[in-house]
């Protein structure tokens, strides 16, 4: 296993772990004081249909990402997909004035996309 595919596999695995088993969990990087993903999205001021359709797209990537060891051409698209949700995620941090080790788990995967994309086009 190449270090790009456990890059992918690290990520994928995070945001199954984020948005299934921990969904209803609080955590240290909870925006705002929520305690759970909805009252994450009511912190931010967003919408709660919007926290269902961000789940149901990063279900989709990690699912994709995992694709992707095999068909290679929908990784850079998966991860261009998730490079913005997490620059979002981390906006919204700022957005609520959280400490910056908030951002930490967005600013993580952000740094594992760019590490993928100089191995996979250098």
């Amino acid at each position: 296993m190449t270090l790009i595919m456990v890059l992918q596999l690290i990520i994928a695995v995070g945001l199954i772990n984020v948005w299934l088993l921990r969904f209803k969990k609080a955590t240290d990087y909870r925006g705002g004081d929520a305690t759970n993903m909805k009252e994450e999205f009511i912190a931010y001021g967003l919408p709660v249909w919007l926290m269902y359709f961000v789940g149901a797209m990063k279900i989709s990537i990690a699912i994709m990402l995992i694709i992707s060891f095999w068909v290679e051409e929908l990784l850079v698209y998966n991860l261009v997909a998730l490079a913005v949700l997490m620059i979002a995620a981390v906006f919204m941090h700022v957005k609520v004035k959280d400490p910056i080790k908030k951002s930490y788990p967005a600013l993580s995967i952000l740094f594992m996309i760019a590490l993928i994309m100089y191995l996979t086009m250098g």
